[in-house]
């Protein structure tokens, strides 16, 4: 029997993060699937498991707990699974970048695509986006992470906000080259720091089976294939 139960759709994106928590610290979960979630959601509130508008959803077996919102499941895995940092400003500051981190893919589809990109749209999104990547550089920076060493809020082994960044970034550059290159041009610790992570066994695998599972996949729909026409991905 697995640890967890999730939902979420069959892309990286949003739901990525909370696999890579899972994955780092060696838990097991079972993907409910497309059609599980679909069901869900056409259902009345009073049948679901927490009431939510779309997944992500984790339900924890053991304890009986369901929680959805990307967030909240981060905030809440890192709490039983000890991934957060001994002081309440590092606590803190850790959330901040889980937050910050989904705003940045809220961006990166213009709102779940409310709009699709075009030429012109992503011209001027790019300053944005560089100022947001300046965000993990300047806080790394100031907690003392080095290119080639170390973690975002310091301490001897990855947490949160390390797996997170790792996933935010290298989910999104690994499939845009263009935004890879803004980035390592932008935010070069970051990036390292993000490289780290990845190549370490439980990331590596899950990279490796996500692309397996969904291809090339990013987000899915129309915003994603407006995204790739843009930057000719």
């Amino acid at each position: 029997m697995s640890d967890y139960d999730f939902f979420y759709w069959s892309v990286p994106f949003r739901g990525q993060f909370v696999r890579a928590i899972l994955s780092y610290v060696g838990k097991s979960w079972t993907e409910m699937g497309d059609a599980a979630i679909l069901d869900l959601m056409e259902g009345t509130v009073a049948d679901m498991p927490v009431p939510f508008m779309g997944p992500p959803i984790l339900i924890d077996r053991k304890a009986d707990f369901a929680i959805a919102q990307m967030p909240a499941i981060i905030l809440y895995l890192a709490e039983t699974l000890d991934l957060l940092p001994a002081t309440a400003p590092l606590r803190a500051l850790s959330m901040k970048i889980v937050n910050d981190a989904n705003d940045v893919i809220d961006e990166i589809t213009l709102d779940g695509g409310r709009e699709m990109w075009t030429r012109e749209r992503w011209d001027d999104f790019v300053p944005r986006l560089t100022k947001w990547m300046s965000f993990w550089e300047e806080t790394g920076r100031r907690l003392g992470l080095e290119a080639d060493a170390g973690f975002l809020l310091g301490g001897d082994a990855p947490g949160i906000a390390d797996i997170v960044t790792a996933t935010l970034w290298s989910t999104m550059v690994d499939r845009f080259v263009v935004i890879e290159a803004i980035l390592e041009e932008t935010a070069p610790m970051t990036l390292a720091l993000t490289r780290r992570i990845a190549e370490l066994p439980p990331m590596a695998k899950l990279a490796t089976t996500a692309r397996e599972k969904y291809g090339d996949a990013y987000c899915g729909g129309q915003i994603e294939a407006s995204l790739r026409k843009v930057l000719k991905a």
